[in-house]
Parts: C-alpha cells; sequence; structure tokens
C-alpha cells in the first residue's frame, strides 16, 4: 500500500526532521548524556497507527511508540521514530534525498537535519565549536 509518493505526504504533513541539542551557553546540569540528539518522526492519531507499522516495514527501521497527550481536546497519538544515526544515514536521509519533500519548510529543515549530520559524522559535536555551531542550525529548524 505505501509508496514514495504517499510517504512524501505523509511527512510533509505530519513528520519533523528535527535534532534535540543540548544548549552550550546554559549553566543548568541537564540529565542527557548526549548533547545532540537527532530523529525523524512521524506522529499519527491512534486511530491511524497501523500506517505507522507499515512505515516501520517500509524502512526496516525505526520503533512505534504510544504518546500520550493529556491537552484539553487532543487525543493519544502513535508515533514512528528513527533515531540510530546510521539508519538515519542509510535509510532515511538518501530515501528522501531522491524523493524530494513538496512544503519548503519540510524541505529547509530536511536539508538543515543533513548539513547537522554531516557535522555529527565528522565529530563536530564532541567540541564547543562544532556543538555551538548545531546548536546555531537547530535554531533556524521549524
Amino acid at each position: 500500500m505505501l509508496n514514495s509518493d504517499y510517504i512524501l505526504g505523509l511527512v510533509d504533513g505530519e513528520g519533523s526532521f528535527t535534532v534535540y541539542v543540548r544548549n552550550p551557553n546554559s549553566k543548568k546540569i541537564v540529565a542527557r548524556r548526549v548533547r545532540v540528539e537527532p530523529r525523524f518522526y512521524l506522529k499519527l492519531q491512534q486511530k491511524d497507527k497501523k500506517m505507522l507499522y507499515e512505515m516501520k516495514s517500509f524502512f526496516h527501521c525505526g520503533n512505534v511508540y504510544f504518546q500520550k497527550d493529556m491537552r484539553e481536546n487532543h487525543q493519544n497519538c502513535y508515533r514512528y521514530e528513527v533515531t540510530k544515526r546510521d539508519s538515519l544515514n542509510r535509510i532515511i536521509i538518501p530515501f528522501f534525498r531522491k524523493n524530494r519533500l513538496k512544503l519548503f519548510s519540510k524541505r529547509k529543515d530536511f536539508d538543515i537535519f543533513c548539513i547537522i549530520m554531516e557535522k555529527i559524522e565528522k565529530g563536530k559535536h564532541l567540541t564547543e565549536l562544532g556543538l555551538r555551531e548545531i546548536y546555531n542550525l537547530k535554531q533556524s529548524m521549524h
């Protein structure tokens, strides 16, 4: 049932390429060990979770998680998420380079995501200067 165009439409509407980056200016001690966490995810309502399992089967990577939402007038959701750097580099990034997203804002986030992933692969996230560069790039994402 899934094909490249269908996946592009889903991701354009409900997907995200993001990177959690510890603020290099923060003096606060944080519990997270990791300084930079790239991830690709797609979040859908509970009734559409079957589609997320199909995405997992299509890409042969990632996991599906339940995401409880306590906000008023919001439903519980499920999210398909890929966090392993190897899977992002070998599977997710090549797919979206070959099959370009249609929305400018998604394409922009994806392009920045790819730049950050390249910096991570070069070990830039392990230096203060590199971490600041990655943090600043992240701030320009949606």
